[in-house]
Protein backbone atom coordinates (compact mmCIF):
# COMPACT_ATOMS: atom_id res chain seq x y z
CA UNK A 1 0.00 0.00 0.00
CA UNK A 2 2.53 2.67 0.54
CA UNK A 3 4.02 1.49 -2.96
CA UNK A 4 0.66 2.56 -4.15
CA UNK A 5 0.40 5.55 -2.52
CA UNK A 6 4.26 6.82 -3.93
CA UNK A 7 3.09 5.43 -7.43
CA UNK A 8 0.59 7.69 -7.26
CA UNK A 9 2.36 10.82 -6.04
CA UNK A 10 4.74 10.52 -8.44
CA UNK A 11 2.51 10.16 -11.26
CA UNK A 12 0.44 13.17 -10.51
CA UNK A 13 1.69 16.29 -12.27
CA UNK A 14 3.47 18.65 -9.68
CA UNK A 15 1.17 22.23 -9.27
CA UNK A 16 3.73 25.32 -10.13
CA UNK A 17 2.64 27.74 -7.52
CA UNK A 18 4.49 30.69 -9.74
CA UNK A 19 1.55 29.63 -12.74
CA UNK A 20 -1.40 28.94 -10.79
CA UNK A 21 -0.07 32.53 -8.61
CA UNK A 22 -0.34 34.49 -12.38
CA UNK A 23 -3.12 32.76 -13.82
CA UNK A 24 -5.49 34.07 -10.77
CA UNK A 25 -4.40 37.59 -11.09
CA UNK A 26 -3.90 37.77 -14.94
CA UNK A 27 -7.11 40.04 -15.39
CA UNK A 28 -5.80 42.39 -12.88
CA UNK A 29 -2.50 42.76 -14.34
CA UNK A 30 -4.15 43.77 -17.82
CA UNK A 31 -6.53 45.98 -16.52
CA UNK A 32 -3.53 47.83 -14.84
CA UNK A 33 -1.29 47.53 -18.41
CA UNK A 34 -4.22 48.71 -20.40
CA UNK A 35 -4.58 51.82 -18.57
CA UNK A 36 -0.89 52.59 -18.19
CA UNK A 37 -1.23 52.45 -21.64
CA UNK A 38 -4.59 54.36 -22.29
CA UNK A 39 -4.62 56.91 -19.11
CA UNK A 40 -0.41 57.42 -18.48
CA UNK A 41 1.56 57.39 -21.89
CA UNK A 42 -0.62 59.88 -24.09
CA UNK A 43 -0.21 62.45 -21.02
CA UNK A 44 3.30 61.88 -21.34
CA UNK A 45 4.34 62.05 -24.91
CA UNK A 46 1.48 65.12 -25.50
CA UNK A 47 2.19 67.91 -27.00
CA UNK A 48 2.90 71.09 -25.67
CA UNK A 49 4.01 75.26 -26.73
CA UNK A 50 7.49 74.74 -24.89
CA UNK A 51 7.77 71.15 -26.65
CA UNK A 52 7.32 72.99 -29.69
CA UNK A 53 9.48 75.70 -29.80
CA UNK A 54 12.52 75.66 -32.01
CA UNK A 55 15.84 75.31 -30.50
CA UNK A 56 18.39 78.21 -30.91
CA UNK A 57 22.01 79.50 -30.48
CA UNK A 58 22.88 80.50 -26.77
CA UNK A 59 22.39 84.34 -27.81
CA UNK A 60 19.04 83.92 -29.03
CA UNK A 61 17.84 81.43 -26.49
CA UNK A 62 18.64 84.43 -24.11
CA UNK A 63 16.39 86.81 -26.11
CA UNK A 64 13.63 84.37 -26.48
CA UNK A 65 13.84 83.82 -22.27
CA UNK A 66 13.63 87.28 -22.09
CA UNK A 67 10.26 87.53 -24.15
CA UNK A 68 8.72 84.20 -22.90
CA UNK A 69 10.08 85.04 -18.92
CA UNK A 70 8.94 89.01 -19.45
CA UNK A 71 5.74 88.89 -16.34
CA UNK A 72 4.98 92.68 -16.50
CA UNK A 73 6.20 95.95 -14.87
CA UNK A 74 5.55 94.51 -11.67
CA UNK A 75 7.38 91.45 -12.15
CA UNK A 76 4.11 88.79 -10.82
CA UNK A 77 1.46 87.03 -12.52
CA UNK A 78 1.14 85.97 -15.75
CA UNK A 79 4.34 85.80 -18.27
CA UNK A 80 4.39 86.24 -22.02
CA UNK A 81 4.44 82.09 -22.39
CA UNK A 82 1.65 81.71 -20.33
CA UNK A 83 -0.31 84.47 -22.11
CA UNK A 84 0.39 82.80 -25.47
CA UNK A 85 -0.33 79.45 -24.18
CA UNK A 86 -3.98 80.57 -22.72
CA UNK A 87 -4.69 82.26 -26.22
CA UNK A 88 -3.90 79.34 -28.43
CA UNK A 89 -5.82 77.25 -25.83
CA UNK A 90 -8.85 79.19 -26.38
CA UNK A 91 -8.67 79.19 -30.26
CA UNK A 92 -8.68 75.72 -30.21
CA UNK A 93 -10.08 74.47 -26.52
CA UNK A 94 -10.95 70.95 -27.29
CA UNK A 95 -8.54 69.75 -29.53
CA UNK A 96 -4.63 68.43 -28.99
CA UNK A 97 -3.24 71.30 -31.34
CA UNK A 98 0.24 70.51 -31.01
CA UNK A 99 0.24 67.24 -32.08
CA UNK A 100 -2.42 67.75 -35.01
CA UNK A 101 -0.16 67.14 -38.11
CA UNK A 102 -1.40 70.79 -39.97
CA UNK A 103 0.15 72.84 -36.50
CA UNK A 104 3.30 74.48 -37.62
CA UNK A 105 5.42 76.84 -34.98
CA UNK A 106 7.77 78.85 -36.30
CA UNK A 107 9.68 81.64 -34.17
CA UNK A 108 12.49 83.71 -35.57
CA UNK A 109 14.93 85.81 -34.03
CA UNK A 110 17.13 88.66 -36.05
CA UNK A 111 19.65 90.78 -34.67
CA UNK A 112 18.71 94.67 -35.55
CA UNK A 113 21.14 96.14 -33.79
CA UNK A 114 24.03 95.19 -31.07
CA UNK A 115 20.95 95.58 -28.61
CA UNK A 116 17.88 95.35 -30.30
CA UNK A 117 16.71 92.15 -31.46
CA UNK A 118 13.42 91.20 -33.59
CA UNK A 119 10.91 88.01 -32.72
CA UNK A 120 8.26 86.73 -35.07
CA UNK A 121 6.12 84.44 -33.85
CA UNK A 122 3.90 82.21 -36.06
CA UNK A 123 1.54 79.57 -35.07
CA UNK A 124 -0.45 78.03 -38.24
CA UNK A 125 -3.08 75.38 -37.66
CA UNK A 126 -5.71 73.98 -40.14
CA UNK A 127 -7.91 76.41 -38.68
CA UNK A 128 -5.70 79.66 -39.54
CA UNK A 129 -2.65 81.75 -38.63
CA UNK A 130 -1.70 83.77 -35.83
CA UNK A 131 1.04 85.84 -36.41
CA UNK A 132 2.97 88.31 -33.20
CA UNK A 133 5.50 90.24 -33.51
CA UNK A 134 8.18 91.90 -31.28
CA UNK A 135 11.35 94.15 -30.43
CA UNK A 136 13.24 92.71 -27.41
CA UNK A 137 16.15 95.16 -26.34
CA UNK A 138 19.18 92.96 -24.69
CA UNK A 139 20.51 95.40 -22.11
CA UNK A 140 17.00 96.86 -20.88
CA UNK A 141 14.79 93.89 -21.75
CA UNK A 142 12.45 96.65 -22.97
CA UNK A 143 10.12 94.87 -25.00
CA UNK A 144 7.83 96.47 -27.69
CA UNK A 145 5.08 95.44 -29.55
CA UNK A 146 5.33 95.94 -33.80
CA UNK A 147 1.78 94.18 -33.96
CA UNK A 148 -2.00 94.36 -32.71
CA UNK A 149 -2.10 90.51 -31.68
CA UNK A 150 1.63 90.99 -29.76
CA UNK A 151 0.47 94.46 -28.27
CA UNK A 152 -2.49 92.34 -26.78
CA UNK A 153 -0.49 90.14 -25.16
CA UNK A 154 1.52 92.31 -23.43
CA UNK A 155 -1.45 94.44 -22.45
CA UNK A 156 -2.73 91.22 -20.70
CA UNK A 157 1.08 90.41 -18.90
CA UNK A 158 1.17 94.03 -18.00
CA UNK A 159 -2.55 94.29 -16.47
CA UNK A 160 -2.77 90.78 -15.25
CA UNK A 161 -4.22 90.87 -11.82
Amino acid sequence: MAKDKKKKEESKPKKNDFKSFLKKRAPIYLALIAMLVVFVIPEMTKGTLEKSLPEFSAEEQQIVDILMKYNGPNNDGLTVFEALENKINEEYPDEKIFDHKKTILDLTVTKLNSEEYKIIFNFKSHKGEINYDWNVNASSEEITSNNSEAKHIIDLVNYYD
